[in-house]
């Protein structure tokens, strides 16, 4: 019995650690997907997160090459899924365009990151 109370007290802060690095929305994938090269323009981009997020303080912009903002400023979170960000994008020309990303997660956790993507004819 002793023993196994020292295991749990020795393992107990590990645990702590790993419930704690759980609790943030962090970037699983997106649609176009990161680094990639899409032939032809998409018409939004989409961000699948690990956690479902707080829409108020969550935020994605797209930039063109200039640092300009592309997208249509329309960000939103899925009505069925609120793990799932996206902006409408307008046609885009051939480029590389950045995706910057800020997510805050239900349980207050912020997270940011960026991208890139390039469009080709």
């Amino acid at each position: 019995m002793k023993r196994s109370l020292l295991m749990l007290l020795a393992f107990a802060p590990a645990m702590m650690f790993v419930s704690l690095a759980g609790a943030h929305a962090f970037l699983d994938h997106a649609t176009p997907a990161v680094g990639s090269m899409v032939h032809g323009a998409p018409a939004q981009v989409r961000l699948w997160f690990t956690q479902e997020l707080e829409p108020a303080f969550s935020s994605v912009r797209v930039l063109d090459a200039s640092g300009k903002q592309v997208d249509a400023k329309d960000k939103q979170l899925d009505a069925k899924d609120a793990s799932i960000m996206r902006v409408s994008l307008p046609p885009l020309p051939p480029g590389k365009y950045r995706v910057v990303w800020r997510a805050l997660s239900i349980d207050t956790h912020a997270t940011d990151g960026d991208f890139t993507f390039e469009v080709r004819p």
